[in-house]
Protein backbone atom coordinates (compact mmCIF):
# COMPACT_ATOMS: atom_id res chain seq x y z
CA UNK A 1 0.00 0.00 0.00
CA UNK A 2 1.02 3.60 -0.52
CA UNK A 3 -0.21 7.19 -0.20
CA UNK A 4 -1.64 8.83 -3.32
CA UNK A 5 -2.84 12.41 -3.91
CA UNK A 6 -5.86 12.82 -6.20
CA UNK A 7 -7.60 15.93 -7.52
CA UNK A 8 -11.34 16.60 -7.66
CA UNK A 9 -12.13 20.06 -8.98
CA UNK A 10 -10.17 22.56 -6.93
CA UNK A 11 -9.63 20.15 -4.03
CA UNK A 12 -6.90 17.57 -3.49
CA UNK A 13 -7.26 14.49 -1.31
CA UNK A 14 -4.81 12.15 0.41
CA UNK A 15 -5.80 8.51 -0.11
CA UNK A 16 -4.50 5.14 1.01
CA UNK A 17 -4.14 2.99 -2.12
CA UNK A 18 -3.35 -0.69 -2.62
CA UNK A 19 -1.67 -2.10 -5.73
CA UNK A 20 -2.76 -5.55 -6.93
CA UNK A 21 -3.07 -7.73 -10.02
CA UNK A 22 -6.40 -8.83 -11.41
CA UNK A 23 -7.30 -12.31 -12.68
CA UNK A 24 -5.60 -11.54 -16.01
CA UNK A 25 -2.39 -10.53 -14.27
CA UNK A 26 -2.79 -6.82 -15.08
CA UNK A 27 -1.50 -4.36 -12.47
CA UNK A 28 -4.36 -2.37 -10.88
CA UNK A 29 -4.93 0.03 -7.99
CA UNK A 30 -7.82 0.42 -5.54
CA UNK A 31 -8.53 3.01 -2.86
CA UNK A 32 -8.58 1.57 0.66
CA UNK A 33 -9.50 4.81 2.42
CA UNK A 34 -9.62 8.57 1.90
CA UNK A 35 -7.52 10.00 4.73
CA UNK A 36 -8.07 13.75 4.45
CA UNK A 37 -7.85 16.81 2.24
CA UNK A 38 -4.28 17.76 1.42
CA UNK A 39 -4.97 21.37 2.50
CA UNK A 40 -5.93 20.14 5.98
CA UNK A 41 -2.72 18.14 6.40
CA UNK A 42 -0.60 21.00 5.04
CA UNK A 43 -2.19 23.31 7.61
CA UNK A 44 -0.79 21.12 10.40
CA UNK A 45 -4.05 19.38 11.22
CA UNK A 46 -2.81 15.86 10.47
CA UNK A 47 -3.26 14.47 13.99
CA UNK A 48 -6.76 13.21 13.27
CA UNK A 49 -5.48 11.29 10.27
CA UNK A 50 -2.66 9.76 12.30
CA UNK A 51 -5.09 8.85 15.10
CA UNK A 52 -7.31 7.10 12.60
CA UNK A 53 -4.41 5.01 11.29
CA UNK A 54 -3.34 4.15 14.84
CA UNK A 55 -6.86 3.00 15.75
CA UNK A 56 -7.04 0.92 12.57
CA UNK A 57 -3.80 -0.86 13.50
CA UNK A 58 -4.97 -1.49 17.10
CA UNK A 59 -2.53 0.94 18.68
CA UNK A 60 -3.32 3.77 21.16
CA UNK A 61 -4.03 7.19 19.71
CA UNK A 62 -1.64 10.08 20.10
CA UNK A 63 -3.68 11.41 23.05
CA UNK A 64 -3.64 8.01 24.75
CA UNK A 65 0.02 7.32 24.02
CA UNK A 66 3.13 9.42 24.20
CA UNK A 67 1.82 12.07 21.88
CA UNK A 68 4.60 11.31 19.37
CA UNK A 69 4.87 8.92 16.47
CA UNK A 70 8.08 6.84 16.28
CA UNK A 71 9.24 4.95 13.26
CA UNK A 72 11.21 1.72 13.58
CA UNK A 73 13.96 1.13 11.01
CA UNK A 74 13.14 -1.36 8.28
CA UNK A 75 15.01 -4.67 8.31
CA UNK A 76 15.53 -6.87 5.28
CA UNK A 77 14.20 -10.41 5.44
CA UNK A 78 13.65 -11.58 1.86
CA UNK A 79 17.09 -13.04 1.16
CA UNK A 80 17.51 -14.60 4.59
CA UNK A 81 13.99 -16.06 4.43
CA UNK A 82 14.81 -17.76 1.15
CA UNK A 83 18.16 -19.02 2.50
CA UNK A 84 16.39 -20.40 5.58
CA UNK A 85 14.11 -22.47 3.35
CA UNK A 86 17.11 -23.75 1.38
CA UNK A 87 18.94 -24.50 4.65
CA UNK A 88 16.03 -26.55 5.97
CA UNK A 89 15.24 -28.49 2.79
CA UNK A 90 18.30 -30.80 2.66
CA UNK A 91 18.32 -31.18 6.46
CA UNK A 92 21.22 -28.92 7.41
CA UNK A 93 19.58 -27.83 10.65
CA UNK A 94 19.16 -31.30 12.16
CA UNK A 95 22.48 -32.66 10.82
CA UNK A 96 24.62 -29.77 12.05
CA UNK A 97 22.74 -29.55 15.35
CA UNK A 98 23.60 -33.18 16.08
CA UNK A 99 27.28 -32.47 15.49
CA UNK A 100 27.33 -29.21 17.49
CA UNK A 101 25.05 -30.30 20.33
CA UNK A 102 26.37 -29.86 23.89
CA UNK A 103 29.15 -27.63 22.54
CA UNK A 104 27.86 -24.56 24.38
CA UNK A 105 24.97 -25.00 26.83
CA UNK A 106 24.25 -21.26 26.93
CA UNK A 107 23.45 -20.87 23.20
CA UNK A 108 22.61 -22.80 20.03
CA UNK A 109 25.83 -23.06 17.97
CA UNK A 110 23.94 -24.28 14.88
CA UNK A 111 21.94 -21.07 14.70
CA UNK A 112 25.07 -18.96 14.97
CA UNK A 113 26.64 -21.05 12.22
CA UNK A 114 23.54 -20.34 10.14
CA UNK A 115 23.90 -16.60 10.79
CA UNK A 116 27.55 -16.62 9.64
CA UNK A 117 26.73 -18.58 6.47
CA UNK A 118 23.82 -16.30 5.58
CA UNK A 119 25.94 -13.21 6.15
CA UNK A 120 28.65 -14.61 3.90
CA UNK A 121 26.08 -15.06 1.12
CA UNK A 122 24.18 -11.78 1.60
CA UNK A 123 26.72 -9.19 2.76
CA UNK A 124 30.15 -10.63 3.67
CA UNK A 125 31.48 -9.08 6.84
CA UNK A 126 33.85 -9.78 9.71
CA UNK A 127 32.48 -11.22 12.95
CA UNK A 128 32.03 -7.68 14.30
CA UNK A 129 30.49 -6.74 10.97
CA UNK A 130 27.87 -9.47 11.45
CA UNK A 131 26.65 -7.61 14.54
CA UNK A 132 26.16 -4.49 12.45
CA UNK A 133 24.49 -6.50 9.68
CA UNK A 134 21.91 -7.92 12.12
CA UNK A 135 20.80 -4.38 12.92
CA UNK A 136 19.29 -4.17 9.42
CA UNK A 137 18.57 -7.84 8.65
CA UNK A 138 16.36 -10.54 10.16
CA UNK A 139 17.39 -14.20 10.24
CA UNK A 140 14.28 -16.37 10.80
CA UNK A 141 14.24 -18.41 14.03
CA UNK A 142 17.29 -16.53 15.34
CA UNK A 143 17.00 -14.13 18.26
CA UNK A 144 19.33 -11.24 17.48
CA UNK A 145 19.95 -10.67 21.20
CA UNK A 146 21.49 -14.16 21.46
CA UNK A 147 24.12 -13.32 18.82
CA UNK A 148 27.23 -11.78 20.32
CA UNK A 149 30.76 -11.33 19.04
CA UNK A 150 32.18 -13.67 21.68
CA UNK A 151 29.65 -16.39 20.86
CA UNK A 152 30.46 -16.15 17.15
CA UNK A 153 34.16 -16.67 17.91
CA UNK A 154 33.39 -19.63 20.22
CA UNK A 155 31.24 -21.15 17.48
CA UNK A 156 34.13 -20.82 15.02
CA UNK A 157 36.41 -22.64 17.47
CA UNK A 158 33.87 -25.46 17.77
CA UNK A 159 33.54 -25.73 13.98
CA UNK A 160 37.32 -26.06 13.73
CA UNK A 161 37.43 -28.72 16.46
CA UNK A 162 34.59 -30.75 14.92
CA UNK A 163 35.38 -30.17 11.24
CA UNK A 164 35.69 -33.89 10.48
CA UNK A 165 32.25 -34.63 11.92
CA UNK A 166 30.76 -31.68 10.05
CA UNK A 167 32.26 -32.89 6.78
CA UNK A 168 30.83 -36.36 7.39
CA UNK A 169 27.39 -34.88 8.10
CA UNK A 170 27.53 -32.73 4.97
CA UNK A 171 28.66 -35.68 2.85
CA UNK A 172 25.72 -37.71 4.16
CA UNK A 173 23.31 -35.00 3.01
CA UNK A 174 24.94 -34.74 -0.42
CA UNK A 175 25.16 -38.46 -1.22
CA UNK A 176 21.50 -38.82 -2.26
CA UNK A 177 22.04 -36.00 -4.77
CA UNK A 178 24.94 -37.74 -6.54
CA UNK A 179 24.85 -40.22 -9.38
CA UNK A 180 26.17 -43.48 -7.91
CA UNK A 181 26.64 -45.16 -11.29
CA UNK A 182 28.89 -42.51 -12.85
CA UNK A 183 30.47 -39.57 -11.05
CA UNK A 184 32.35 -37.08 -13.19
CA UNK A 185 34.49 -35.03 -10.79
CA UNK A 186 35.96 -31.67 -11.77
CA UNK A 187 38.85 -30.35 -9.72
CA UNK A 188 40.70 -27.05 -9.88
CA UNK A 189 42.49 -24.55 -7.68
CA UNK A 190 42.55 -20.79 -7.54
CA UNK A 191 44.62 -18.29 -5.62
CA UNK A 192 43.13 -15.82 -3.14
CA UNK A 193 45.18 -12.69 -2.49
CA UNK A 194 45.48 -11.55 1.12
CA UNK A 195 46.51 -8.31 2.79
CA UNK A 196 48.40 -7.52 5.98
CA UNK A 197 51.99 -7.98 7.11
CA UNK A 198 51.42 -9.89 10.37
CA UNK A 199 52.44 -13.54 10.64
CA UNK A 200 51.16 -16.34 12.86
CA UNK A 201 52.17 -19.94 13.41
CA UNK A 202 51.08 -22.31 10.61
CA UNK A 203 49.94 -19.31 8.57
CA UNK A 204 48.14 -20.21 5.34
CA UNK A 205 49.13 -16.85 3.86
CA UNK A 206 52.40 -17.52 2.06
CA UNK A 207 54.10 -15.96 -0.94
CA UNK A 208 53.51 -17.84 -4.18
CA UNK A 209 52.76 -17.41 -7.86
CA UNK A 210 49.33 -15.75 -8.21
CA UNK A 211 46.97 -16.20 -11.15
CA UNK A 212 47.98 -12.75 -12.37
CA UNK A 213 51.51 -14.04 -12.91
CA UNK A 214 53.11 -12.17 -10.01
CA UNK A 215 54.45 -13.24 -6.63
CA UNK A 216 51.91 -12.35 -3.94
CA UNK A 217 50.93 -13.28 -0.42
CA UNK A 218 48.01 -15.63 -0.82
CA UNK A 219 46.36 -18.92 -0.03
CA UNK A 220 45.08 -21.61 -2.40
CA UNK A 221 41.49 -22.81 -2.58
CA UNK A 222 40.84 -26.21 -4.13
CA UNK A 223 37.27 -27.19 -5.07
CA UNK A 224 35.78 -30.41 -6.41
CA UNK A 225 32.36 -30.47 -8.00
CA UNK A 226 30.09 -32.75 -9.99
CA UNK A 227 29.26 -32.33 -13.65
CA UNK A 228 26.07 -30.53 -12.58
CA UNK A 229 28.11 -27.93 -10.68
CA UNK A 230 27.40 -29.26 -7.17
CA UNK A 231 30.45 -28.63 -4.93
CA UNK A 232 31.23 -31.70 -2.85
CA UNK A 233 34.57 -30.88 -1.23
CA UNK A 234 36.95 -28.00 -0.76
CA UNK A 235 40.24 -27.45 0.99
CA UNK A 236 42.44 -24.44 1.68
CA UNK A 237 46.20 -24.80 1.14
CA UNK A 238 49.14 -22.56 1.93
CA UNK A 239 49.91 -19.98 -0.71
CA UNK A 240 53.21 -21.60 -1.77
CA UNK A 241 51.73 -25.08 -2.35
CA UNK A 242 52.38 -26.60 -5.77
CA UNK A 243 49.06 -27.43 -7.41
CA UNK A 244 50.19 -30.82 -8.65
CA UNK A 245 50.92 -31.99 -5.08
CA UNK A 246 47.29 -31.59 -4.00
CA UNK A 247 45.42 -33.73 -6.47
CA UNK A 248 46.09 -37.26 -5.17
CA UNK A 249 45.21 -36.55 -1.52
CA UNK A 250 42.11 -34.64 -2.59
CA UNK A 251 40.82 -37.47 -4.79
CA UNK A 252 41.41 -40.04 -2.05
CA UNK A 253 39.63 -37.79 0.47
CA UNK A 254 36.58 -37.47 -1.79
CA UNK A 255 36.40 -41.18 -2.56
CA UNK A 256 36.46 -41.91 1.16
CA UNK A 257 33.32 -39.82 1.72
CA UNK A 258 31.53 -40.34 -1.60
CA UNK A 259 31.83 -43.99 -2.67
CA UNK A 260 31.19 -44.41 -6.37
CA UNK A 261 31.56 -47.16 -8.92
CA UNK A 262 33.32 -45.01 -11.49
CA UNK A 263 35.12 -41.68 -11.18
CA UNK A 264 36.65 -39.62 -13.96
CA UNK A 265 39.01 -36.86 -12.87
CA UNK A 266 39.13 -33.89 -15.25
CA UNK A 267 42.01 -31.51 -14.51
CA UNK A 268 43.85 -28.70 -16.24
CA UNK A 269 47.52 -28.67 -17.19
CA UNK A 270 48.61 -27.14 -13.88
CA UNK A 271 47.95 -30.44 -12.12
CA UNK A 272 50.10 -32.63 -14.35
CA UNK A 273 53.39 -34.23 -13.43
CA UNK A 274 54.79 -37.64 -14.20
CA UNK A 275 54.69 -38.46 -10.49
CA UNK A 276 51.00 -37.56 -10.45
CA UNK A 277 50.30 -39.97 -13.29
CA UNK A 278 51.92 -42.84 -11.44
CA UNK A 279 50.00 -42.05 -8.26
CA UNK A 280 46.70 -41.59 -10.09
CA UNK A 281 47.10 -44.95 -11.79
CA UNK A 282 47.59 -46.55 -8.37
CA UNK A 283 44.18 -45.33 -7.10
CA UNK A 284 41.30 -47.76 -7.46
CA UNK A 285 37.57 -47.11 -7.24
CA UNK A 286 36.02 -50.35 -6.13
CA UNK A 287 37.53 -52.97 -8.41
CA UNK A 288 38.51 -50.63 -11.26
CA UNK A 289 41.28 -48.02 -11.60
CA UNK A 290 40.64 -44.31 -11.37
CA UNK A 291 40.09 -42.73 -14.77
CA UNK A 292 41.34 -39.27 -15.63
CA UNK A 293 41.44 -36.72 -18.42
CA UNK A 294 44.26 -34.20 -18.18
CA UNK A 295 45.13 -31.39 -20.61
CA UNK A 296 48.83 -31.27 -21.45
CA UNK A 297 50.75 -28.66 -23.51
CA UNK A 298 52.90 -31.14 -25.41
CA UNK A 299 55.64 -28.61 -26.24
CA UNK A 300 56.56 -28.32 -22.53
CA UNK A 301 57.54 -31.96 -22.07
CA UNK A 302 60.54 -33.52 -23.72
CA UNK A 303 58.95 -36.96 -23.20
CA UNK A 304 56.51 -36.13 -26.00
CA UNK A 305 58.95 -34.71 -28.57
CA UNK A 306 59.67 -37.91 -30.49
CA UNK A 307 56.07 -39.08 -30.10
CA UNK A 308 54.53 -35.89 -31.52
CA UNK A 309 57.04 -35.35 -34.33
CA UNK A 310 55.32 -37.62 -36.91
CA UNK A 311 51.90 -36.12 -36.13
CA UNK A 312 53.29 -32.61 -36.53
CA UNK A 313 55.05 -33.31 -39.82
CA UNK A 314 52.22 -35.21 -41.48
CA UNK A 315 49.11 -33.37 -40.24
CA UNK A 316 50.01 -29.98 -38.78
CA UNK A 317 52.26 -28.30 -41.35
CA UNK A 318 50.34 -25.93 -43.61
CA UNK A 319 46.85 -26.74 -42.29
CA UNK A 320 44.24 -24.01 -41.83
CA UNK A 321 41.81 -25.84 -39.56
CA UNK A 322 42.23 -27.65 -36.26
CA UNK A 323 43.38 -31.26 -36.60
CA UNK A 324 43.30 -34.19 -34.21
CA UNK A 325 45.24 -37.40 -33.80
CA UNK A 326 45.48 -40.28 -31.38
CA UNK A 327 48.24 -42.57 -30.13
CA UNK A 328 49.38 -44.26 -26.92
CA UNK A 329 52.02 -43.29 -24.39
CA UNK A 330 52.99 -45.48 -21.44
CA UNK A 331 49.83 -47.54 -22.03
CA UNK A 332 47.72 -44.37 -21.80
CA UNK A 333 45.47 -43.01 -24.52
CA UNK A 334 46.95 -39.77 -25.86
CA UNK A 335 44.66 -37.51 -27.91
CA UNK A 336 46.57 -34.84 -29.86
CA UNK A 337 45.15 -31.56 -31.13
CA UNK A 338 46.71 -28.77 -33.18
CA UNK A 339 45.07 -25.38 -33.76
CA UNK A 340 46.96 -23.37 -36.41
CA UNK A 341 45.56 -20.02 -35.25
CA UNK A 342 46.59 -20.60 -31.64
CA UNK A 343 49.96 -21.90 -32.81
CA UNK A 344 50.57 -18.80 -34.94
CA UNK A 345 49.68 -16.47 -32.07
CA UNK A 346 51.96 -18.35 -29.66
CA UNK A 347 54.80 -18.42 -32.17
CA UNK A 348 54.51 -14.65 -32.71
CA UNK A 349 54.47 -14.02 -28.98
CA UNK A 350 57.46 -16.29 -28.41
CA UNK A 351 59.43 -14.68 -31.28
CA UNK A 352 58.71 -11.22 -29.83
CA UNK A 353 59.99 -12.31 -26.41
CA UNK A 354 63.12 -13.82 -27.95
CA UNK A 355 63.79 -10.67 -29.98
CA UNK A 356 63.40 -8.55 -26.85
CA UNK A 357 65.83 -10.79 -24.94
CA UNK A 358 68.32 -10.62 -27.81
CA UNK A 359 68.21 -6.82 -27.74
CA UNK A 360 68.76 -6.84 -23.99
CA UNK A 361 71.67 -9.25 -24.35
CA UNK A 362 73.29 -7.04 -27.01
CA UNK A 363 72.86 -3.98 -24.79
CA UNK A 364 74.52 -5.67 -21.84
CA UNK A 365 77.25 -7.10 -24.10
CA UNK A 366 77.98 -3.66 -25.55
CA UNK A 367 78.13 -2.11 -22.09
CA UNK A 368 80.62 -4.76 -20.95
CA UNK A 369 82.80 -4.11 -24.01
CA UNK A 370 82.71 -0.36 -23.41
CA UNK A 371 83.62 -0.83 -19.77
CA UNK A 372 86.61 -2.93 -20.83
CA UNK A 373 87.58 -0.03 -23.13
CA UNK A 374 87.56 2.40 -20.21
CA UNK A 375 84.12 4.00 -20.61
CA UNK A 376 82.24 4.74 -17.39
CA UNK A 377 78.51 4.63 -16.74
CA UNK A 378 76.39 5.90 -13.90
CA UNK A 379 75.52 3.33 -11.29
CA UNK A 380 77.13 0.09 -10.31
CA UNK A 381 79.70 -1.39 -12.68
CA UNK A 382 78.57 -4.50 -14.56
CA UNK A 383 80.38 -7.79 -14.13
CA UNK A 384 80.38 -10.90 -16.31
CA UNK A 385 78.76 -12.98 -13.56
CA UNK A 386 76.16 -10.28 -12.89
CA UNK A 387 75.16 -10.08 -16.55
CA UNK A 388 74.86 -13.85 -16.73
CA UNK A 389 72.61 -13.92 -13.65
CA UNK A 390 70.40 -11.08 -14.90
CA UNK A 391 70.02 -12.59 -18.36
CA UNK A 392 69.28 -16.02 -16.91
CA UNK A 393 66.57 -14.45 -14.73
CA UNK A 394 65.07 -12.63 -17.72
CA UNK A 395 64.93 -15.88 -19.71
CA UNK A 396 63.32 -17.69 -16.79
CA UNK A 397 60.68 -14.98 -16.30
CA UNK A 398 59.86 -15.20 -20.02
CA UNK A 399 59.40 -19.00 -19.61
CA UNK A 400 61.90 -19.68 -22.38
CA UNK A 401 64.49 -21.71 -20.47
CA UNK A 402 63.62 -24.78 -22.58
CA UNK A 403 64.57 -22.83 -25.73
CA UNK A 404 67.33 -20.39 -24.73
CA UNK A 405 70.47 -21.56 -22.97
CA UNK A 406 72.49 -18.86 -21.24
CA UNK A 407 76.09 -18.97 -22.49
CA UNK A 408 78.16 -15.96 -21.45
CA UNK A 409 80.82 -16.57 -24.08
CA UNK A 410 78.16 -16.05 -26.76
CA UNK A 411 76.54 -13.08 -25.03
CA UNK A 412 79.67 -10.93 -24.69
CA UNK A 413 81.11 -11.44 -28.14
Amino acid sequence: MFIKITTSGSRRYVKLVEAYRDAAGVSRQRVIATLSRLETIAAGQANSVIDGLLRASGKPSMAEGTGQVSFAPGRSVGDTWMLSALWQQPGFTDAFRRVLRNAHPSFDAERLLRVMVFNRLCDPESKLGIMRWLESAVVPEVDTVSVTHQRLLRTMDTINERSEQLEEALAGLLRPLLDQELSVVFYDLTTIRTEGATTVDNDLRQYGMAKEGVIARQCLLGVEQTAEGLPIYHEVFTGNTAEKTTVVDTIEHVLKRFPARRVILVADRGLLSLDNLEQLQAITVGDRPLEFIIAVPGRRYTEFVDLLQPFHQTQCVGVKNEVFGETTWQELRLVMAHNPEVSADQNALRDAKIAELEQQAKAWSGKLDNQDGGKRYRGRKLSDGGVMARFHQAVSEAHLSHILRVDLSEVVQ
